[in-house]
């Protein structure tokens, strides 16, 4: 196995025992986003978002010139901003805030989990002017940038801090990936109290351990192939595949990061490129519902403080096609996918519009 280099634990124990003691709901550990390009270069951008309990997101569209002010540590005013560009995508917890999205410039961003790995920037009050929380790096990229190019140019002039979040009670571990439309990924990560920006050349991210360790892990997998193996002669006996889909023998099928990351890439990189974005948003949702987790198949050990088992399950799972600018969804209760085109919304509209992603599921008779 490939030896497990610099992964370090560096959520504080305080946030840890707060875990324990808060009967908090436990967030995701298990999201899987991945990158597919069209035949006719339309990039598309998905992901699933897993939690052991209702996120309560919308889909959300914060339009050009929305004002914003950054959250810190000891609660004085953060960084100050106005939205350069309108944007379009999923929150969480009630929060005016992007987990996921894409902008009108065709630039995506993703909010993943990253237990165990991350730390954040240090924190200073004399730096709130130029300090936000974890969560609100999704609004501060879409609403200023266009590409992964001015991201990764503009990230380090800002100081990312590791707040505790009320909803929550406890400051969330997150790293975060940048897509944009030209193909070009990105992945960053806050590790030990510093800044790190990897290429993300697969388009491929789950959660932890750190980035550049799922990129040397898959090494591990050297003898995968998209076409069955040729069988195989060992003197007089000759072995031959079961079946169809020998080329992916072996490959990892549990619900840990290290195993998405696998297979995510196995997936996305041998799957036909669809001939328009709207193709290759539905073969995203086909690729990703190879990673849908039912409720009850990943389990804690601990229970909620009304003795409920904690389970991670699929709550939604979205795609950004970044040509047209249209973001797509469905839910754990609703798997019909539903879209919100962000070029026929008032991207000049005084304040956010909210989007509900609620609602059951529809089942359609055809019996004659």
């Amino acid at each position: 196995m490939t030896q497990y280099h610099g992964v370090r634990k560096v959520l504080s124990s305080a946030i840890g025992v707060a875990l324990l003691l808060s009967g908090a709901p436990q967030p995701v550990r298990a999201c899987t986003g991945i990158r597919l390009t069209a035949e006719d270069g339309t990039v598309v951008y998905a992901r699933t978002v897993e939690f052991s309990f209702d996120l309560h997101s919308d889909v959300i569209m914060v339009p050009r010139g929305y004002a914003r002010t950054g959250t810190t540590p000891d609660g004085k005013e953060g960084l100050k901003w106005k939205a350069k560009y309108a944007s379009l995508g999923a929150n969480g917890v009630g929060l005016p805030f992007m987990f996921d999205g894409l902008n009108e410039k065709g630039l995506a961003f993703g909010l993943f989990y990253f237990p165990g790995t991350a730390g954040f920037m240090s924190y200073k009050a004399e730096d709130a002017g130029k300090t936000i929380a974890q969560w609100e790096v999704g609004s501060w990229v879409l609403e200023n940038f266009a590409t992964a190019d001015e991201v990764r140019e503009n990230i380090g002039k800002i100081l990312v801090a590791g707040v505790v979040l009320e909803a929550w009670k406890f400051a969330p571990p997150l790293h975060y990936v940048v897509h944009d439309a030209s193909g070009k990924s990105i992945v960053i990560e806050y590790v030990g109290g510093k800044l790190t920006v990897y290429d993300n050349p697969l388009g491929v991210i789950t959660n932890s351990p750190s980035f550049d360790w799922h990129m040397s892990n898959l090494r591990n997998y050297v003898n995968f192939s998209m076409t069955s193996h040729a069988p195989v002669k060992l003197g007089s006996v000759t072995l031959e595949p079961f079946g169809k889909g020998s080329g992916m023998l072996g490959m990892p099928g549990d619900f840990t990061p290290t195993s998405r990351f696998v297979r995510a890439v196995a997936f996305s990189q041998s799957a036909f490129p669809g001939k328009t974005g709207e193709d290759t948003v539905l073969e995203a949702f086909h690729l990703l519902n190879q990673f849908d987790i039912p409720r009850g198949s990943a389990r804690e050990d601990e229970k909620d403080e009304h003795g409920n088992v904690l389970a991670d399950y699929t709550v939604w799972t979205s795609a950004s096609d970044l040509k047209a600018k249209r973001y797509y969804f469905r839910t754990y209760d609703n798997s019909e996918i539903r879209m919100v085109d962000l070029t026929k919304m008032n991207l000049d509209a005084k304040d956010m519009i909210n989007i509900s992603m609620k609602g059951g599921e529809v089942i359609k008779s055809m019996t004659p």
